[in-house]
């Protein structure tokens, strides 16, 4: 398949996901959007994947790129495109959709437990992970579940964690990140990192870096489970 992703910062690539993408020999190519960087034509691909950012998706007027994004993932739902939104990704994704994207009670920075909803285990691409799973977390936003998508997990400190809509995926947590990538939210976010009841200091976050193996399994699961169902549809 043909892969091209949204890359809002240097610091938020694909990470892990380009792994997975590169063993299956699927092909990727990039928008910049930093770059001002032009969007494809939906021909292009099929598969879009969004990543995150720093910015926040109602910071149009600082970001004027974010509109026109709006309006291309619009055109990618429409065309029928395979969709994974990644935090900002998923945030975008939810706008699209009409489910209001707003600031979260808290921020969540580290490592958290993730927990299914009952409609996950109704889901071809949900239902074989674990009820319960640590991801990676870095964000203050939180997005409402867009009408007619299935909410699809959740976190002590975010209601809303991921839902599904026909082909789209959004996640607002993390599985992509490596060690590296977490090494790269240090060097370029690392004034979040304030007293928060969700937010770990850089020794808790360094200390629990072993969860980064079972963390890309739980995503080369979802991949997997997303190539299986929505490829044949390419």
């Amino acid at each position: 398949m043909r892969i091209h992703s949204l890359q809002h910062e240097p610091f938020e690539g694909l990470g892990n996901i380009e792994l997975w993408a590169k063993k299956k020999s699927h092909s990727i190519k990039r928008t910049l959007l930093y770059n001002h960087e032009e969007f494809p034509e939906t021909s292009e691909f099929d598969w879009l994947v969004i990543m995150g950012g720093s910015m926040n998706i109602y910071e149009e007027d600082k970001f004027p790129w974010l509109k026109k994004e709006k309006e291309f993932i619009a055109k990618a739902i429409a065309d029928n495109k395979i969709l994974l939104g990644v935090c900002l990704g998923s945030q975008l994704i939810a706008d699209v959709l009409g489910g209001k994207v707003s600031k979260n009670q808290y921020k969540e920075i580290g490592w958290f437990l993730i927990s299914l909803t009952r409609e996950a285990r109704n889901s071809s691409i949900f239902s074989s992970l674990p009820a319960t799973f640590t991801a990676f977390h870095w964000h203050g936003d939180t997005f409402k579940i867009p009408h007619g998508a299935a909410r699809i997990a959740q976190s002590e400190g975010c209601a809303n964690q991921a839902f599904e809509f026909g082909r789209v995926i959004g996640l607002q947590f993390h599985l992509e990140y490596s060690k590296k990538s977490i090494d790269l939210m240090f060097r370029n976010c690392c004034d979040e990192l304030v007293d928060g009841k969700y937010i770990q200091t850089p020794d808790e976050i360094i200390s629990k870096m072993g969860n980064v193996p079972e963390m890309t399994k739980i995503l080369n699961l979802i991949l997997d489970n997303m190539e299986r169902e929505f490829g044949a549809g390419v």
